[in-house]
């Protein structure tokens, strides 16, 4: 279990510092379905090529896109949980947006096979049995 949390703490890295399509991608299951549970742009995304499809959906209203992790929680041997703060500029509006948000990865054999953004942090954890 402490290698997929490992893997998901490097990938956090990369995105703390913006990078969210550099890098190698390495950690990325060729099969990996990427999922926005919940908020405006609601849907499912399948393999690499939709998962930067998706990400590009979610940022394009927003400049200065960042994220700022809480808290990382193994559920099981192949689920980790991270509790996450966003933020970012809206393009049009120019303001500044910030809110929690829950993002779940599904890990095997080292590789992300679900990605899964709840913006409704309140009911992801219910959803996992956990409280905020």
């Amino acid at each position: 279990m402490s290698e997929n949390l490992d893997l998901v703490r490097s990938i956090y890295a990369d995105w703390e510092r913006g990078d969210f399509f550099g890098g190698s991608g390495d950690w990325i299951d060729p099969n990996i379905d990427f999922v926005m549970a919940d908020g405006p742009d609601a849907g499912v995304w399948h393999g690499r090529a939709g998962l930067i499809e998706g990400t590009r959906a979610l940022f394009r209203a927003w400049n200065d896109w960042r994220c700022e992790t809480e808290e990382y929680v193994v559920l099981d041997a192949e689920r980790v949980l991270v509790l996450l703060r966003v933020s970012g500029r809206g393009k049009t509006s120019g303001l500044e947006v910030g809110q929690v948000a829950v993002n779940l990865f599904h890990v095997q054999a080292g590789k992300v096979t679900k990605l899964a953004i709840y913006w409704d942090r309140a009911n992801a954890l219910a959803e996992f049995g956990l409280e905020e």
